[in-house]
């Protein structure tokens, strides 16, 4: 890392001294352009002590942090969505602007704006200053990744663009020790100094306001900045290969498949050491407890359930790993480059990569993406495919019948079959995405032009382990909290209505075939009996309508009882291999690749459209192609030989 020079560090000023005891809170909202580096400055700012949650009435992520500055001043710090201006063509950016005016129902209005621009990037982000300067905030500009501008050839005079743009301006570089030293000793000089004067009467500028602004910051850069001798080599020799329209696109391939064939292969000795630990449990627990329903609860209920849900967390994580390292070295932008033409082929905008991909993690945060997109039949038609990307909440569903049914062995000498197998149920999601979309535009958008793709690459630049840290913690969270209540509430439910009535004295039969789970999926059997389901698989797939990963355990404990016997997270999926057929178990896989089972994703749908007939029509047209897919696979392979 390159050190700050004397002269830039003589132009630190000195810390204030000491604030009394009880100093006020104070309330600064971060601002700034997407791929600014935002993200990663507000977690070196207050590192684990963050709150994630959405603001009220809407499904934009609110992220809120705290610290304290050198001089013991307590800190409250707003993360806002990234804009480009406050004009706000997105929802995203309507949040932002709503908050910055003080005009967000519930939300205080932020007593200072940390406004944090590329320090290699400065033509939007201070057009965005200019614009925020008539607020009437007080307001600090932060020159991220200061360290790499100046290794690129940058000469910045921070003294004199602080004099044109009227708000002070320090260095920072959020991903290393110390970066943010001179930006912590200017936030308590600054709240120390007299509130704006200027009245909070910001109106939008309009196009015209907005390219004279952008013809304002073009003159301060002219003035205030050195631009280098010439181009980063480094960015566009990359971009050189990774951009190219055949060669990039093959890498984007081979990254997925990469990616795919590690959610198998890297998370099986953490899976393992999991399934270990339930398998102890459920047998301490079976020999601790009497016989009768209270070992049933606890054993085939609780730990048999809710275990077959976590050990699958290791797979989860190591799929958004990628996705954070690809999003943070600035390939996202690229790979959304790269299928502009594909996906525009298909009805959908180049901005619509990123919430799909986002969609491979979690449909709910993929569509709540869509908000980046400003046309609202783009952003719809993005909404209406998302659910058909491989959620990670397919993941125990893919994974349990895989390794039961698919064997485990390689093929070319390098590649798991598994692997393979799960890469081709990524495929049909995003291929039937594509399809979808394409039949959305020919039928409901067919008059609607479509709008350019216009996208800002950001510099490439070394991945934040910090970043990545926090945001795989903050996934695992999520995922926990979502096994200790919906999951675990289904699996309740799911015991008990395997568990009651209790069979007569006289019983000939496992006690589970007298419960009302049994009469209930055998009252469905007429109608799924066609795609090869048998009732277990039927109780299963009610549950699994709260959440897919519930359809595991609830098998689990289907399984489980039947059997008198806590099967494990292991010994389930050869439980299965002994009592379903092939087709059966293909017919399956096929279902959750376009079943929408998912009521958090549905009500998603309701609230980001507006409309009940939107979630609607998703959720018909889902269970149609489901019931359809199941059908053929299943009569096919019976037809085959696999029945």
């Amino acid at each position: 890392m390159n050190e700050l020079t004397a002269p830039e560090l003589a132009r630190i000023p000195a810390p204030p001294p000491p604030l009394p005891l009880a100093a006020p809170l104070l309330h600064v909202a971060l601002v700034g352009n997407p791929n600014c580096g935002k993200t990663a400055l507000f977690n070196a700012l207050t590192g684990s002590r963050q709150k994630v949650a959405n603001y009220p009435g809407v499904t934009v992520e609110r992220k809120e942090g705290s610290f304290v500055t050198p001089a013991g001043r307590p800190v409250k710090l707003l993360d806002l969505p990234g804009t480009y201006s406050l004009r706000a063509r997105s929802p995203d950016e309507e949040v932002t602007r709503e908050i910055v005016l003080g005009h967000l129902p519930g939300e205080k209005r932020p007593e200072l704006l940390l406004c944090v621009a590329d320090a290699t990037n400065l033509r939007l982000a201070l057009r965005l200053v200019l614009e925020l300067r008539h607020v009437g905030r007080p307001m600090l500009l932060a020159l991220n990744m200061f360290d790499i501008a100046r290794h690129r050839g940058f000469g910045i005079d921070t003294d004199r663009l602080a004099a044109e743009l009227g708000v002070p301006v320090v260095p920072s570089v959020a991903v290393r020790r110390g970066g943010t030293q001179a930006l912590l000793e200017q936030l308590d000089t600054l709240a120390d100094s007299a509130p704006a004067t200027t009245p909070d009467d910001w109106a939008p500028s309009g196009r015209a306001g907005t390219r004279a602004l952008q013809r304002e910051a073009d003159r301060i850069i002219a003035a205030c900045v050195t631009q280098p001798a010439k181009p980063d080599t480094v960015t566009s020799r990359l971009d050189s290969v990774l951009l190219h329209p055949v060669l990039g696109l093959a890498i984007l391939l081979a990254v997925l498949f990469l990616m795919f064939q590690a959610v198998f292969s890297w998370a099986q000795p953490p899976m393992g050491a999991i399934k270990a630990g339930f398998d102890w449990l459920g047998t301490m627990a079976g020999t601790l407890l009497p016989d009768g329903l209270l070992r049933s609860f606890v054993r085939d209920g609780l730990i048999g359930g809710v275990g077959a849900v976590l050990v699958f967390l290791p797979q989860i994580l190591v799929l958004f790993l990628f996705i954070l390292v690809l999003e943070d070295f600035g390939y996202m932008a690229r790979a959304a480059f790269l299928m502009d033409r594909i996906m525009g082929g298909a009805g959908l905008h180049g901005r619509a990569f990123i919430p799909l991909l986002s969609s491979f993690a979690c449909a709910i945060p993929g569509i709540m993406a869509t908000r980046v997109i400003d046309s609202r039949r783009d952003r719809l038609a993005t909404i209406m495919v998302a659910p058909l990307m491989t959620c990670s909440a397919r993941i125990p569903v893919y994974t349990l019948v895989i390794a039961a049914f698919i064997p485990d062995r390689t093929v070319w000498g390098v590649l798991s079959l598994q692997g393979l197998v799960m890469f081709a149920l990524y495929a049909v999601g995003i291929g039937s995405a594509l399809g979808v979309s394409f039949i959305f535009k020919r039928l409901v958008w067919r008059n609607t032009p479509a709008e350019p793709f216009m996208l800002e690459l950001p510099d490439y630049k070394r991945p934040s382990p910090r970043s990545i840290f926090f945001g795989l913690t903050q996934r695992a969270r999520i995922f926990l909290r979502r096994a200790g209540t919906t999951i675990l509430a289904m699996m309740v439910i799911i015991w008990f209505l395997a568990s009651v009535p209790r069979p007569p004295a006289d019983a000939d039969q496992a006690a589970i075939n007298y419960s009302f789970a049994a009469s209930i999926g055998h009252f469905m059997e007429p109608v799924l009996a066609p795609v090869g389901f048998n009732w277990q698989i039927n109780v299963a797939l009610l549950p699994g309508m709260a959440a897919r990963e519930v359809a595991v355990a609830s098998l689990g404990t289907v399984y489980s009882i039947a059997a008198e016997d806590d099967l494990g997270a292991n010994r389930l999926g050869r439980t299965l291999a002994g009592k379903w057929s092939l087709a059966t178990a293909l017919a399956l896989l096929a279902w959750y690749v376009f079943a929408p089972q998912c009521a958090s994703t549905l009500a998603t749908v309701r609230r980001e459209t507006g409309s009940w007939a939107w979630m609607g029509l998703l959720f018909g047209y889902m269970l149609a192609l489901a019931y359809a897919a199941a059908f053929v696979t299943y009569q096919t392979a019976v037809a085959l030989g696999a029945g």
